[in-house]
């Protein structure tokens, strides 16, 4: 796992200022996550745990995540036993993947007593246990009882015990001979994954690196370990030590092409060359926060959210499939031309046709060389008649262009504003936003209003930034707020900002009656991009103008605007949570 027990003591050496610091608040937002707020001298600081075998974790975060209006049992139980405690001491094992807060606080009977909680970060064996100052179990996130580990199990009134592990090597003071020997003695089998088992809290993506700078650019086996990339190896391993050591050490988060969450470390990654994009962060704690709050915000909204997802797709599918059939009858419709002038020249010859013949082969005097043209007949009717039917399959089809041309673009027009929901969607940080949305589709008689049950959502207030320059940009969350920005809120002289011909929100600069400078519109347009649909990509078009020249067309769906006197830039979108 990329939390190793390297990166954990980065985390340990971050957290260190809270040593003396106080409990202010316990909370548990989910089955298996604790936040606890802690008082500095400096303000109030929130300290994650998390016992989630897809993303234990502990570090300090700036996520503001909804809270059960219940707190659960283990939640009581914490507050009984650390609230308004002094933290102590923070611990860890060598490079063992556990850390121990030690806080001395009140018992029941009024006495200051020392607890601990352990916050063992071990993958689907994660846990969050409370310890007396006996040594005893008070309780866990997690009871792992006898049926489930025969060798460990986790019960109140137990004796705290260490999970088992085996001999390793700290990577930060072994030599050159003691990694040799170490390797003689593994089996053959990939470098990176020997390292692994070698070295005491080291993860895949940091051992495949130290590989990757030893063998020049490849991943090889332990039998193909010669002196030259042993020597590169051992080099490799002191300068992540030295780095480690006086905190010079590069915090990374890997994603791929397409902006999905890959991976980090505490040190700068080369070995996926162009196929993955790294984005440094400032310290251990910053790159946790950021990269488990958002996989985990993307992962609980669209739990969340499933049957948002579902409608949407399936509307989409649907409006596809018929605009696609009305393009096709479209298609046929261009044939009327064709049966027109066929049913001008039977007119023209008339005089020529008896009734009985099932074709006839007349010069078409309408083309400069007067070709000859085969047109079939129905042997059952009349010459005249004839005549009208072509003429009446004529008229058909060209009312059915005009209908089909509406229902095409009303089709199109359609599409783009399910893109724009589902595009909002992706975005959604909180049940209530997910509920404005639902009323939007309610609203659009997509979705039956029965179904929204319970109190209205809260609306929330758009999206705020503030421009390098001081300038306030506004953001709209979804449709109806972009809506309300752009058409009630903004000033005729504010600039509104969009991405061109790309779903996205509406954003505003509070230009308070002054002409802003570039850096400032191409900082909103970076803002612009990044909350659309093309906030993965790069050089993205972004249309600017004053407020004055956007309209809302009557009776377009939330969102749509026609704009005039805009310009156009391309940019790179910038990630405002991260300053980037």
């Amino acid at each position: 796992m990329a939390l190793d027990g390297i990166f954990l003591s980065c985390v340990k050496n971050e957290l260190e200022h809270l040593i003396g610091s106080r409990v202010d608040k316990i909370a548990q937002p989910s089955r298996e996550e604790i936040i606890i707020t802690m008082r500095t001298r400096g303000g109030t600081e929130k300290l994650m745990l998390s016992a989630s075998a897809n993303s234990a974790r502990v570090h300090i975060t700036k996520e503001s995540v909804e809270n059960p209006k219940v707190p659960p049992m283990f939640c009581m139980l914490l507050r009984k036993h650390f609230g308004n405690g002094k933290l102590l001491d923070i611990r860890q094992d060598g490079l063992e993947r556990i850390l121990y807060f030690d806080f001395e606080a009140m018992n029941e009977l009024g006495d200051m007593v020392k607890v601990t909680l352990a916050a063992e970060i071990m993958g689907r064996c994660s846990n969050i246990i409370i310890i007396n100052a006996d040594g005893k179990i008070i309780d866990s996130i997690k009871r792992v009882d006898l049926e489930m580990s025969g060798e460990r199990p986790v019960l109140p009134g137990m004796n705290y015990t260490l999970p088992p592990k085996s001999e390793r090597l700290d990577f930060r003071s072994c030599t050159r001979e003691e990694l040799s020997a170490a390797l003689e003695a593994m089996p053959d089998a990939d470098l990176a994954k020997t390292l692994v088992k070698v070295f005491e809290g080291v993860s895949p993506i940091v051992a495949r690196e130290w590989v990757f700078y030893a063998a020049k650019g490849d991943q090889i086996r332990k039998s193909e370990l010669t002196a030259d990339i042993l020597d590169r190896l051992c080099f490799a391993l002191k300068k992540s030590a030295d780095e480690l050591a006086d905190s010079s050490n590069i915090y990374t988060v890997v994603k791929d092409k397409d902006g999905l969450l890959k991976d980090f470390a505490f040190m700068n990654i080369s070995q996926y060359g162009a196929l993955m994009v790294t984005k440094p962060l400032p310290n251990a704690c910053a790159v946790l926060d950021y990269f488990y709050s958002e996989r985990d915000s993307v992962s609980r909204m669209k739990q969340r959210s499933a049957d948002l997802y579902k409608l949407l797709l399936n509307t989409t599918d649907r409006i596809a499939r018929r605009t696609e059939a009305q393009k096709l009858e479209l298609a046929e419709s261009e044939k009327r031309d064709e049966l027109k002038l066929k049913g001008d020249l039977i007119s023209a010859n008339l005089y020529r046709i008896e009734k009985g013949m099932d074709r006839i082969t007349v010069e078409n005097f309408y083309d400069e060389n007067c070709p000859m043209v085969e047109i079939e007949l129905d042997k059952r009717l009349t010459p005249s008649k004839n005549m009208q039917k072509y003429y009446a399959e004529y008229r058909k089809l060209d009312t059915a262009e005009k209908i089909l041309t509406e229902r095409i673009s009303q089709g199109e027009e359609e599409l783009a504003y399910i893109d724009s929901v589902f595009d909002a969607l992706t975005r959604t940080k909180s049940e209530d936003e997910v509920n404005e949305l639902r009323m939007e589709l309610a609203e659009q008689g997509y979705l039956r209003a029965n179904k929204l049950k319970g109190k209205p959502p809260k609306s929330k207030p758009p999206l705020e930034f503030t421009s390098p320059d001081g300038y306030t940009i506004l953001i709209g969350r979804n449709n109806i707020q972009n809506d309300k920005l752009t058409t009630k809120l903004a000033d005729k002289t504010d600039i509104w900002l969009h991405t061109k011909n790309i779903t996205g929100s509406h954003v505003i600069i509070r230009t308070n009656g002054e002409t802003p400078p570039d850096e400032t519109i191409l900082y909103a347009a970076g803002l612009a991009a990044y909350h659309s649909k093309a906030k993965n990509s790069s050089q993205v078009p972004v249309d600017y103008v004053n407020v004055k020249y956007v309209k809302k067309p009557s009776g377009a769906k939330p969102g749509k605007v026609i704009f005039t006197n805009n310009r156009t830039v391309y940019v790179t979108p910038i990630d405002p949570y991260t300053n980037e």
